[in-house]
């Protein structure tokens, strides 16, 4: 049985000609490089939740047909549970943008293999077990 409280997440991986979307925070919200993608709301699948966070978050407007689920993160620190679905992506419309501008200042486009050194730590162990083919990855700390 798990206790405590445990949160759904939904992430998008993008691809464009080779390369992937991340965004960069403001410096109030860290200043790093994350990818778009956020809590699954109440009555919302993770497909779902992807989908809306792109639009909202990047101007990226998605069909579910395109989402296909790469990666499962399960992430425990202190008491709280996290769940992380990956969905990547190659085809999508709309204007792309850094939208939420209180959140986000950039949205830029990086190879996997020259990624930015400020990568949310996170961000980094998912695209390197996708990388590796893993389709579930752990990161336990407390």
């Amino acid at each position: 049985m798990i206790s405590g409280n445990i949160n759904v997440k939904a992430r998008l991986i993008l691809y464009h000609k080779g390369q992937i979307l991340l965004l960069k925070q403001t410096k109030p919200n860290g200043g790093n490089y994350t990818l778009v993608g956020g809590n699954v709301e109440l009555r919302e699948s993770a497909r779902q939740s992807v989908i809306r966070e792109s639009f909202e978050e990047a101007g990226i407007v998605l069909k579910p047909e395109d989402l296909h689920l790469v990666h499962v993160l399960h992430k425990i620190k202190n008491q709280q549970q996290r769940i992380v679905m990956y969905f990547k992506a190659y085809h999508w419309d709309g204007e792309l943008q850094a939208r939420e501008t209180h959140k986000f200042k950039e949205a830029e486009w990086f190879y996997l293999d020259n990624l930015p050194k400020n990568l949310t730590p996170t961000v980094r162990h998912v695209l390197y077990e996708y990388r590796e083919g893993n389709f579930y990855s752990e990161i336990l700390s407390k």
